[in-house]
Order: structure tokens, then C-alpha cells, then sequence
């Protein structure tokens, strides 16, 4: 929606949420009548209302008298809206709305509590309205999958990234801010493409660890127990080194440290 540029618009983008020093992405109100949260996911997750949930709630705290609810006099309160900007390598609808109440254990018709969050798909190739209205949006989308396309052709990552940041420049795509932050821009995207990658790795130790549900309680006690003496006697800190030594995952290690 355009609603003019007299129109006041304030960013009021969480920081340090909840904990792991998660952030939200983008969040601002609109005339503070209406509060935009807005996230940028390059993978499926369907559990995007309940952390939008979270987030409008920390935001809604910052914005409000915490006395005021105590009163009998209404409390307005911004419109929200949230939103999840899609643009990974997986098929996913144009659009999509996820539901908070399909998490609900017990169904309810209707639900005493909802929250909304509109999926849009900004890839490139699915030429979504929004992406076409937003010129920033427009050449962000191509700029990715100018660098997937180079990936496909078997570059390496940073060789891919390397030469997309190349083409957009000669093509007037995003010039200025890559000729300004093309360092930056080529570091970040290949801690994200990694963070992709390690995303995969994470489910194949998902399926590892199932699969050492055959181990017997001995074995295991015995595994923690050689894990423990590694992180105290000998001091060593490496977590990928104590779990080829041992067999437990990274998360069991983390937990005994």
C-alpha cells in the first residue's frame, strides 16, 4: 500500500530478542496506526507465527505503558501485520498464510487466539507483485539468483558471489551499494549460504542420532563419561573433535559443557 511520503514511519526493529541474541529483522509502525513485522527466511519454517507472536508482544511492551493495562479505559494499540519474505532454493508458493492455531495441540472452531503471517516468495523467477512495486526488492532478488545461477554452473560459492556482485554492477543492479559495501555483502552472504549448508548437515546428525538409538545405556554413559574427562581432565573445548571421538552429537556436548 503506498501511503504517501508525509506519511510517518518509524523503525522500531528488535534487537537481542529472546535469547542466542536472535534479532528480528525489520519491524515499524505507520502513522502509528499500523505496526509492519517483517522477516527474511531462506528456508521453509512453519513455525514463523509463534515467533512473530513473540516478537509483536516484546514490541507491543516497548510501545505501551505496562501501567495502562491495569486501567478500565480501553488501550488502543497498532494494527499489526507480519509478514515473512521468502527466497530459498525449495518450492514454495507465491504466497501462502500460516496460522498460529494450526500449532494448537487441541483444535478450536474458531480459535480463541490467531496470529497470521503472509508467506511471500520475493525468488526472482516467480515475479511477484511486491518485488515489481519495490525497486530495492526488485534488484535484491535478482542479485541472488544471479549468484544461484553461478552456483548451478559449478562455481564455488565465493567465486559465484564474486561474479554476480560483477554483473549487477555492469547492469546498474544495486551499483552503488555494491561498489560501497560489496566486501561486506560478499562476507554475509557466504556466512548465509554456509548457514544453508550446515542447516542440512544438522538433519543428517538428526538422522545419525536416531539411528544410535541402538546403542545401549552402557554404551552411551560410557560415551559421555570419555566426553566428560575430554572437556575437564584434558581441556579440550573443540566440540566437532570430542563428537568424532565419541560419537554424541554437538548438542549433547554442549549441554555437558
Amino acid at each position: 500500500t503506498n501511503y504517501g511520503e508525509e506519511t510517518e514511519v518509524n523503525i522500531i526493529t528488535l534487537e537481542d530478542v529472546l535469547f542466542m541474541n536472535q534479532k528480528n529483522d525489520i519491524c515499524f509502525t505507520i502513522d502509528n496506526k499500523f505496526i509492519i513485522l517483517i522477516e527474511r527466511q531462506s528456508t521453509i519454517n512453519n513455525n514463523m507465527p509463534l515467533r512473530c507472536l513473540l516478537y509483536i508482544a516484546r514490541e507491543y511492551e516497548k510501545l505501551i505503558d505496562k501501567n495502562i493495562v491495569y486501567r478500565s479505559t480501553l488501550q488502543k494499540i497498532p494494527t499489526p501485520h507480519c509478514y515473512v519474505l521468502y527466497n530459498g532454493v525449495r518450492n514454495y508458493p507465491k504466497e501462502k498464510i500460516l496460522k498460529l492455531s494450526d500449532a494448537f495441540l487441541v483444535q478450536q472452531n474458531p480459535p480463541e487466539l490467531e496470529l497470521t503471517v503472509k508467506v511471500i516468495n520475493i525468488n526472482y523467477k516467480e515475479n511477484h507483485s511486491i518485488v515489481q512495486q519495490c525497486q530495492y526488492l526488485k534488484e535484491y532478488s535478482y542479485f541472488i539468483s544471479v549468484v544461484r545461477t553461478y552456483l548451478e554452473k559449478g562455481l564455488e560459492l565465493n567465486d559465484a558471489i564474486i561474479q554476480a556482485v560483477k554483473i549487477c554492477i555492469d547492469k546498474n543492479v544495486m551499483k552503488e551499494f555494491l561498489e560501497k559495501n560489496s566486501s561486506e555483502v560478499i562476507n554475509m552472504l557466504f556466512t548465509e549460504f554456509d548457514m544453508d549448508t550446515a542447516k542440512e548437515i544438522w538433519k543428517e546428525e538428526a538422522r545419525e542420532e536416531g539411528r544410535k538409538e541402538g546403542f545401549t545405556k552402557g554404551e552411551i554413559k560410557k560415551q559421555i563419561e570419555i566426553a566428560k574427562n575430554l572437556l575437564a581432565i584434558l581441556d579440550i573445548k573443540d566440540v566437532n573433535m570430542i563428537s568424532k571421538a565419541t560419537g554424541l552429537s554437538i548438542e549433547e556436548i554442549k549441554k555437558l559443557m
